[in-house]
């Protein structure tokens, strides 16, 4: 039988893991699924990982315009996320 959790322990759990620091791939899988099933929105936690791989950003960073772009060293994907003003 699952063991259900409320919304308000989902987001302390991701909370934690995201202070946590160092991921990898499964365990960052496992947090995304879980904020999609309770609709909690990952916000500022979004520019910590890779959107394809899921694994830790690291990597080149570029800056043009109003957008910040990292290329990923693992799969070489280029994240962008828009920089405020």
């Amino acid at each position: 039988m699952k063991k259900t959790i409320s919304k308000a322990e989902a987001k302390d759990k991701i909370d934690k893991f995201f202070q946590r620091g160092k991921f990898d791939k499964e365990e960052m899988r496992k947090i995304k699924r879980m904020a999609m099933k309770y609709r909690i929105p990952l916000k500022e936690h979004k520019n910590q990982f890779c959107k394809k791989c899921l694994n830790e950003l690291k990597g080149k960073t570029r800056i043009k315009k109003e957008y910040k772009i990292v290329e990923c060293w693992n799969c070489s994907y280029r994240n962008k996320f828009k920089m405020r003003e």
